[in-house]
């Protein structure tokens, strides 16, 4: 994306933090979602089935939320990415229900140039929390993003 409220690899630095907007996870998202991907398994669709399991009533797939947090991290911080190359370390700490707001802190944990300064490796520590602040899932993603020198 090039325009003049995305960042450059340049103007950010290891240490920096931000904070997503939040968006909460609705019964139509888990269905929806069910549709796409193809798993209906009952600790999300169905009611009775999850109100005898551990979590006594249905709760979000996890891949759900790590790709609702996709979409809230694209401006936290509006960053001029080239593409998404990897996650590491991903952990799913506790469930999502139907209702819960989530929100992602991100971090800046490394940066390395490449392409002489034309883009470079940005490691990210991101912790998608729910409306109570706690942690649901966390780990690091590893995006390419556009350097200064690509300007010229």
């Amino acid at each position: 994306m090039d325009t003049a409220s995305h960042l450059y690899f340049d103007d950010v630095e290891v240490g920096q933090m931000w904070e997503s907007p939040r968006r909460t996870i609705t019964e139509a998202d888990v269905v929806q979602f069910a549709g796409i991907s193809g798993d209906f398994n009952p600790l999300h669709m169905d009611h009775e089935y999850a109100a005898r399991s551990h979590f006594r009533r249905p709760i979000a797939h996890g891949l759900l939320v790590l790709s609702v947090s996709s979409g809230l991290i694209a401006y936290a911080p509006p960053m001029r990415t080239i593409a998404l190359l990897g996650i590491k370390d991903w952990q799913f700490h506790k469930p999502v229900f139907f209702g819960d707001t989530i929100q992602v802190r991100t971090q800046i944990v490394g940066k390395e140039v490449r392409s002489r300064g034309r883009r470079g490796v940005i490691t990210w520590h991101r912790q998608i929390v729910n409306q109570n602040g706690i942690v649901v899932q966390e780990g690091q993603s590893l995006t390419l993003v556009q350097g200064r020198a690509a300007k010229n």
